[in-house]
């Protein structure tokens, strides 16, 4: 089964910067919305931030506005989440998909998911 792949984790100190890529697959995939998911041992994995095949349109939890940006290179074929002033609560293993649909809850994804990338925000 086809799955994305995730790079760019890693260890930063609260308020710190990260960026995580998605390498999208199979042409097939590659222009459709994109959703950045988090999870953490013990919790379901919950939607974080979406971006629509052209980049026009965004989602993100309330928790991550105002700190976390989406962008896209469809010529690269990857979806990147910027993740500013990060707080120890967004700890988490971080996985992204696709959704033939927009807001991103209205279909399932379309990939399995991937090894994803751990974040860990701690002093």
């Amino acid at each position: 089964h086809a799955q994305a792949e995730e790079f760019g984790g890693g260890l930063v100190q609260p308020g710190g910067s990260m960026r995580l890529s998605c390498a999208l697959p199979t042409s097939g995939f590659r222009l459709q919305s994109t959703g950045w998911y988090r999870q953490v041992p013990g919790n379901q994995r919950e939607l974080v931030a979406g971006i629509t095949w052209d980049g026009l349109r965004t989602y993100f939890v309330d928790s991550v506005k105002d700190r976390f940006t989406l962008s896209r290179d469809n010529v690269q074929h990857s979806v990147y989440l910027q993740m500013n002033n990060l707080k120890p609560e967004d700890t988490a293993v971080y996985y992204c998909n696709v959704h033939p649909c927009w807001p991103l809850t209205m279909c399932p994804g379309l990939l399995s998911w991937g090894p994803g990338a751990q974040v860990t925000i701690s002093s």
